[in-house]
């Protein structure tokens, strides 16, 4: 792992009613209560748009950060029925979006539309955690990387800051599957991954990148030693406090 802060990145996806919040309760105890690494690592929750509002005002002065799990590509205010923009999102209190997932890409979102989110985010001020990944035949006929940079070119400016972007690495085949990337096959994409978006966008500082797909209490533990890796996005697991502080404890294990 890098040197910097891990994040710890919880997508809820279409789950929680408002007293949902009682699972971030618990969470955020367990971070308090963590004196030995709580300052080493960042807790994120993406929550469904439902309970944005909600869950910004219950967690704006603990160490829980809310995140939406996307945004329309078209800004401010307009005859976009059931949409909802990153203005608007913003002025719930909101500091992160996830953009560019893949259940989202498989429903039809374009690199384009996901490029006009991008620049919209950023516009309006959020830190995006930008979702890539290639899906079972594309990693068959072995052209993950080929996918991966792809994706990122298509949709990142070299003007950007990437002080607010964390790119977030997500095999399509392994969401929600069980099915893993062996660390030797992780660690050598995200050695690939970080070479690649230093010298494209000429950053001197590392660029953020996570792992998700079918991260558990167990595969954490797999992938710890993996330096270029800076955090997880957690599917399934975040939506149980013992199951998302189980994550963490492992890490730190």
């Amino acid at each position: 792992m890098t040197n910097g802060i891990r994040y710890f990145v919880g997508n809820w996806k279409m789950f929680g009613i408002p007293s949902s919040y009682k699972i971030l309760d618990k969470i955020n105890v367990y971070f308090r209560n963590d004196k030995k690494n709580n300052k080493k690592y960042k807790i994120i929750m993406a929550p469904p748009l439902t309970l944005l509002q909600d869950f910004s005002k219950r967690f704006k002065n603990k160490k829980i950060h809310i995140s939406a799990q996307n945004c329309y590509h078209k800004d401010n205010f307009g005859a976009h029925t059931g949409n909802v923009s990153p203005f608007m999102i913003k002025k719930l209190g909101i500091n992160y979006i996830i953009i560019g997932h893949s259940e989202n890409r498989a429903s039809g979102e374009t690199n384009k539309i996901i490029k006009e989110k991008v620049s919209l985010a950023l516009k309006n001020n959020f830190i995006v955690i930008l979702c890539i990944g290639e899906n079972k035949e594309e990693k068959r006929k072995k052209k993950t990387i080929k996918v991966l940079k792809s994706q990122i070119s298509k949709v990142i400016k070299k003007k950007y800051n990437f002080k607010n972007i964390i790119i977030a690495y997500e095999p399509v085949w392994s969401i929600g599957s069980g099915k893993l990337p062996s660390s030797h096959e992780l660690e050598k994409n995200a050695v690939v991954l970080k070479k690649f978006l230093k010298q494209k966008f000429r950053l001197n500082d590392n660029p953020k990148l996570l792992y998700g797909g079918s991260v558990d209490k167990n595969s954490v533990h797999g992938f710890k030693s993996i330096k270029e890796l800076d955090g997880f996005l957690i599917g399934g697991a975040s939506k149980s406090s013992k199951n998302f502080v189980d994550i963490i404890k492992n890490f730190y294990k």
